[in-house]
């Protein structure tokens, strides 16, 4: 799969597309809080590229605004980025620098990754946006089983997102990258059927991934304990372990 089988996945409507190439000096001056920032940007960045504007005029679902948000349209957008650049933490400036939720697609080299992340009115700034909790990632790899890789492209179709506002909508993206996340572990690719499921979901993955650090650490250890009073110790946690990441596992 490449940028473009991922853009066509989504089924946006012709009149929502926009095609157009982003300067990466608006990338540095509303993305990069620091010096380092900067550099990542123009060093890591070869192209950014705004695929297409999603707002009640080009798709019919109605904008959100409340005390907390105001989501008056989603950006669909792509990035190239050059080799050995910092993946995750490109996609978070980008978030950054784009006053709405983004529906973000970076390639770098063969590998694609999907990010995003709501955003909210910052309290501290008049007129500006901040992100709303942490990034939602996945990286897209041929590895997945091919039933998985289909699920997960019908999964993202415009038409299969929610439609009461466009927060809704972007929850029901994030939603499907969670299911993809999920799937990898259980071997079902299901989206959340309740804003309920989709934290404990999320939860449960956070979890997970906790988990499997603190096993791997404990199994590295053991193995080099020689000590057998500390050996037994570290495997009765690693059973603990083991035992949690299997509760965590059957909430996703």
């Amino acid at each position: 799969m490449n940028v473009a089988d991922l853009i066509a996945a989504l089924e946006l409507p012709p009149g929502a597309r926009v095609d157009r190439r982003v300067p990466k000096t608006l990338l540095v001056e509303h993305g990069a809080p620091t010096a380092a920032d900067k550099r990542r940007i123009n060093e890591g960045i070869a192209e950014v590229r705004w695929v297409a504007t999603l707002k009640p005029t080009t798709i019919g679902v109605p904008a959100l605004r409340d005390d907390v948000r105001e989501y008056l349209e989603i950006a669909v957008l792509s990035a190239a980025l050059r080799a050995e650049a910092k993946v995750e933490r490109l996609a978070a400036l980008i978030h950054r620098a784009v006053p709405y939720p983004v529906f973000l697609i970076v390639a770098e080299g063969t590998r694609l990754t999907i990010s995003l992340a709501h955003k909210r009115r910052s309290q501290g700034e008049a007129r500006a946006t901040v992100l709303d909790g942490e990034l939602m990632v996945a990286t897209l790899t041929d590895s997945d089983p091919v039933g998985l890789q289909s699920s997960f492209r019908e999964a993202l179709s415009l038409a299969r997102q929610p439609r009461a506002d466009l927060y809704q909508l972007y929850q029901g993206w994030i939603d499907t990258l969670m299911a993809l996340l999920a799937a990898r572990m259980t071997g079902v690719f299901a989206v959340a059927a309740s804003p309920d499921q989709a934290a404990m979901r999320r939860e449960a993955l956070r979890e997970c991934v906790r988990l499997d650090a603190e096993i791997a650490r404990l199994r590295t250890a053991a193995a080099k304990e020689k000590q057998v009073p500390r050996q037994v110790a570290l495997n009765l946690e690693l059973k603990r372990a083991e035992a949690a990441r299997a509760a965590a596992l059957a909430r996703l």
